[in-house]
């Protein structure tokens, strides 16, 4: 019980889908086993979605000042925002963006300050959340900004792993923020996450290009020759295993992305539409920031908002994702810890080994 993870999970848009998949999971008790879930969220809003859920066990939340305060085996509730909170399902409303900023800032704190060991969000309205006190494209820069360092957007499931170079930036802006040097970063921070956060010990990363079949040359295009391949080639002298730069169409239509442990698309859509494609349920993660954060790889879904048929599994994924990283993380800290102890350590028991004496064998 002293050991278990305190994740907290900020409810997102509340005229989307946030509650709906929240109240869905939590219906099944048996989670509270695994970990101790810490809601960010309103009250009045998870009493009228569930109103919404006529096949789910009702959720009884234990609602606490502080994530200290937060119990094992419950489903903790820290209330945040207006309490008189207005809810349209399905509408955009600058209340919802509210009630989301408030929990969201609220968890963001508690992560800063260790309070809670995980972040996993419900989605949020980018445009209904803006307001003076709040001015990010999303969950992604606001996580940048409180917790300092530069972040990685990976998308992850059991198929594959793609991370982003540019993250939300329009179309027209990816190509003068591209250069070899972010590229070079890129790469060695997807090369870092997915040896400590997944576990692979030397990954294989593939590097996609930008232009229609990788320039042809340089008759589409000349980043693939000037900044994507000369910094693959910088990152293959630091001993990373860095591949390409791959046209994107045949690299995902023929199943190349299978060789490899993850891929790095020069911007958003370019690796999130072949993401979700092929992969349904997948997950949002932050890496390269001191905190694990998570999220569904859904929008707020205002289309189907309060009429009981959301699919619940990405969210479920983001929490299960969310645990697993901190246990990666930690596990790697432990090892890699005075790296040359453990050798010494390890070398010594060969020897003791080799020297015990030969046994007798009477036949």
């Amino acid at each position: 019980m002293s050991n278990r993870l305190k994740i907290g999970i900020s409810q997102g848009d509340t005229n989307g889908v946030g509650w709906e998949i929240i109240l869905k999971i939590f219906s099944d008790s048996r989670l509270t086993e695994l970990f101790t879930p810490v809601i960010y969220g309103s009250q009045a809003a998870a009493t009228y979605y569930e109103r919404t859920l006529k096949d789910y066990e009702k959720v009884k939340f234990n609602v606490v000042e502080s994530a200290q305060r937060a119990q094992n085996g419950r489903v903790n509730l820290i209330e945040c925002g207006d309490k008189e909170l207005s809810i349209t399902p399905g509408k955009p409303s600058k209340a919802g963006g509210e009630a989301a900023a408030a929990a969201l800032r609220r968890a963001v704190e508690d992560l800063k300050a260790k309070n809670i060991d995980a972040l996993v969000t419900a989605p949020i309205d980018k445009e209904m959340i803006q307001s003076d006190d709040f001015r990010f494209t999303g969950h992604t820069e606001l996580l940048a900004d409180t917790l300092g360092g530069t972040p990685l957007m990976i998308m992850t499931s059991e198929l594959m792993r793609v991370g982003l170079v540019t993250i939300h930036v329009p179309v027209s802006q990816v190509t003068e923020r591209l250069s070899r040097e972010l590229i070079a970063e890129r790469i060695e921070q997807i090369n870092d996450s997915i040896r400590k956060d997944f576990g692979v010990v030397r990954p294989r990363i593939a590097v996609l290009a930008l232009n229609p079949h990788a320039g042809d040359g340089g008759l589409l295009g000349t980043e693939e020759s000037e900044i994507i391949k000369p910094a693959i080639v910088e990152a293959y002298e630091r001993e990373i295993l860095a591949f390409g730069p791959f046209a994107a169409d045949g690299f995902f239509a023929s199943g190349q992305f299978k060789n490899y442990d993850a891929i790095l698309a020069m911007y958003h859509d370019q690796g999130l539409a072949p993401f979700k494609t092929l992969t349904p349920n997948g997950v949002n993660f932050t890496a390269s920031l001191s905190e694990v954060r998570t999220s569904p790889d859904h929008g707020v879904a205002y289309d189907i908002a309060g009429q009981g048929i959301a699919d619940e599994q990405s969210m479920r994924n983001a929490i299960y994702e969310a645990i697993d990283i901190v246990r990666r993380r930690r596990e790697y800290a432990k090892w890699s810890a005075h790296p040359l102890e453990h050798f010494e350590r390890e070398k010594d028991r060969d020897i003791s080994v080799k020297e015990l004496p030969e046994t007798e064998h009477n036949d």
